[in-house]
């Protein structure tokens, strides 16, 4: 994964750049205050839809041009929640080829009690995942397509392996 959203790159721009040389004050809003935990998101598109809607960043569930749209349903019997993620140390500290971050435990979304599907009904192959800074709502950070899709129907279980998901900054 190494696609970020706009959301994330304003916010790492103005804090890079911006917040500490005088032109932005502490506490202005522009820097970026990383959240205290991340969660993965699971996403279902049959084609480019999902991606264009998590760069651009709204998260109504409305329409195809919004994420939320395309996101696994938390309502029914589906038992789908995102799921907090965390990551080793980036670079070459952690193992990892500079500028880039690895998962350093296994995730495991809970068993599907329904075929997973999404609001706007795309289906439940998962083509998609996103990491965001909040359990329900909040602001994309990364996004990125599935190498394989998967198909999450009722009593699979969706899980990302500790180090399968990696995230680089070009």
């Amino acid at each position: 994964m190494s696609a970020a959203s706009n959301y994330l790159e304003d916010k790492l721009l103005d804090h890079t750049l911006n917040f500490g040389n005088g032109s932005l004050t502490a506490n202005s809003g522009a820097g970026y205050t990383p959240p205290a935990t991340v969660y993965v998101a699971l996403f279902a598109d049959s084609g480019s839809a999902a991606s264009a809607a998590l760069e651009s960043g709204t998260n109504s569930t409305s329409g195809t041009g919004n994420w939320g749209f395309y996101e696994v349903k938390t309502s029914g019997s589906t038992n789908y929640a995102r799921q907090s993620i965390s990551f080793g140390a980036a670079g070459s500290s952690g193992g990892n080829a500079v500028g880039t971050i690895k998962t350093d435990g296994t995730v495991s979304f809970p068993v599907a009690g329904a075929d997973y599907e999404t609001n706007g009904t795309t289906g439940n192959v998962i083509t998609h995942i996103a990491i965001l800074d909040a359990s329900t709502s909040g602001n994309v950070l990364f996004y990125g397509a599935l190498t394989t899709s998967k198909t999450v129907s009722n009593g699979d279980q969706f899980t990302i392996s500790s180090g399968n998901l990696s995230i680089s900054l070009a």
